[in-house]
């Protein structure tokens, strides 16, 4: 999983999720973390709906997301708009201009054509949605992806839900915390501030956080270390009560099957 943002000329900006076709909207969703706003779904026009892109739309109708469609590899001379078109409605997914409501557009990443387009689409959904985030309130963000880097220590990739994050913020996540050190997008320019939908590397928490963690500003590093002792001890329990009833299945099941 990937986190990137883009800057239109008009000077909004878009932060895009790379979720290669697996299970991401689901499993997030299924912590409580209301990450995607808008599921674009590509589809080679050379090629025909694949298994992991029928995968993705319908984890993307699991999660209630609302989806764009980008046909694209349109310069290529074997690339097939209609009979991938085709394929998208027979799964019920009814494009605009054949009898639903879902945006689609043609795109080429070779040559450029249709991006500025698909921009379009994606703003303008966000729009009918009315997608707002409150700024005036602690900052709160999700964890996309995390690693522990051998010279910086713990690195989490977080996408902000709403407030502001700054350096020097004391912050808990999940079950670790720590004092944000740097923030940088993903081209490794340092960031000074982050506001909703934004997306950054942030360094400083003791320990590497789970994806889907919720990342919270607090007051103090008090109550941070109380906040993340706390839940270190439920998942610690948690994983107790877990393994047991494991090893009690087993046992139940030689007495019952007489295994050795």
């Amino acid at each position: 999983i990937g986190a990137y943002e883009v800057q239109t000329e008009a000077g909004r900006r878009i932060a895009f999720l790379d979720t290669p076709g697996h299970e991401a909207f689901t499993a997030m969703r299924a912590r409580g973390a209301k990450l995607t706003d808008i599921a674009i779904i590509v589809v080679a026009a050379d090629d025909q709906v694949m298994p992991q892109t029928r995968e993705a739309i319908s984890h993307a109708q699991a999660a209630g997301v609302p989806m764009v469609f980008a046909i694209n590899k349109i310069d290529l001379p074997e690339a097939n708009v209609d009979k991938v078109i085709a394929e998208i409605l027979e799964l019920g997914v009814y494009l605009e201009q054949y009898g639903g409501d879902v945006p689609w557009c043609k795109t080429s990443t070779v040559t450029g054509e249709g991006i500025l387009n698909l921009i379009e689409l994606i703003l303008l959904s966000a729009e009918l949605l009315d997608l707002k985030a409150k700024k005036d309130v602690p900052g709160e963000a999700i964890v996309v992806e995390s690693r522990l880097d051998t010279r910086m220590g713990s690195v989490a990739t977080v996408l902000m839900r709403q407030g502001a994050l700054r350096r020097g913020d004391i912050v808990v996540c999940g079950a670790v915390s720590g004092r944000i050190r740097r923030m940088e997008n993903e081209r490794g320019t340092e960031i000074k501030e982050l506001g909703p939908s934004d997306v950054a590397r942030i360094y400083g928490l003791n320990a590497v956080p789970k994806a889907g963690d919720v990342l919270n500003q607090v007051d103090s590093e008090k109550t941070a270390r109380a906040i993340s002792t706390e839940r270190q001890q439920i998942r610690l329990e948690r994983e107790k009560y877990q393994n047991k009833s494991s090893l009690q299945n087993i046992f139940a099941r030689i007495k019952e099957d007489q295994i050795n």
